[in-house]
């Protein structure tokens, strides 16, 4: 299976970065991690395997499109076809999407619906309830909104702590998150392979 130019959206201590670089024959090349947070522990991570980094402060730009418009051209240049998200805590804008359209993905860590946005770990704890989860799903213009792509559930134990329960979804999101990478990869190459088999006997008559 062909290799596909990637970057990875992160803003903190990378541990899906991580995972995503270690799966074993991933057919990722990840050629840019994208952070907005200068030190963040991802960035350490991807210098260690010799990945470029580029580390922007939105807060520099006039506004959001044109923070957005020097990321594309940046992704652009490097010829990244896919981006995934993985910790990113920004809202993807319109620049993206419409570049990226049904090749941006992000992870959460609850079962969607329920509990979007951040601190998802410390309100399903709060909650009370028995069941959680991590949900991988394509990023649209909302706040955990895209449509859902797979889900894996984790259960709450009573004896749980935040720190336990945490530990353990992040775990689920470890494992859950290559696999649907590569699953996602598989059937895009298969519509490009169809496609291109259509498009020969189209010719031919």
């Amino acid at each position: 299976m062909k290799r596909i130019r990637a970057a990875i959206f992160a803003s903190g201590t990378g541990s899906n970065f991580q995972a995503i670089m270690e799966e074993a024959n991933l057919p990722v090349e990840v050629v840019l991690l994208v952070c907005d947070h200068p030190g963040a522990a991802v960035i350490e991570r991807a210098e260690q395997h010799g990945i470029e980094t580029l580390v922007f402060q939105p807060g520099a730009f006039a506004n959001k499109e044109a923070y957005e418009q020097t990321l594309l051209d940046k992704l652009q240049d490097a010829g990244v076809t896919w981006l995934f998200l993985a910790g990113y805590m920004r809202i993807v804008g319109t620049v993206l999407l419409t570049n990226y359209k049904e090749r941006i993905v992000n992870i959460h860590p609850s079962l969607l619906p329920d509990f979007p946005g951040k601190d998802a770990i410390g309100k399903v704890f709060r909650a009370g309830v028995e069941t959680t989860g991590v949900t991988v799903h394509f990023v649209d213009e909302g706040i955990d909104t895209g449509p859902i792509i797979a889900q894996q559930e984790v259960p709450v134990l009573p004896e749980d702590t935040l720190e336990t329960l945490t530990e353990r979804v992040q775990h689920a999101e470890r494992r859950l998150y290559p696999a649907v990478i590569r699953q996602l990869l598989e059937q895009d190459e298969r519509k490009l392979d169809n496609h291109k088999t259509a498009d020969h006997y189209s010719r031919q008559f």
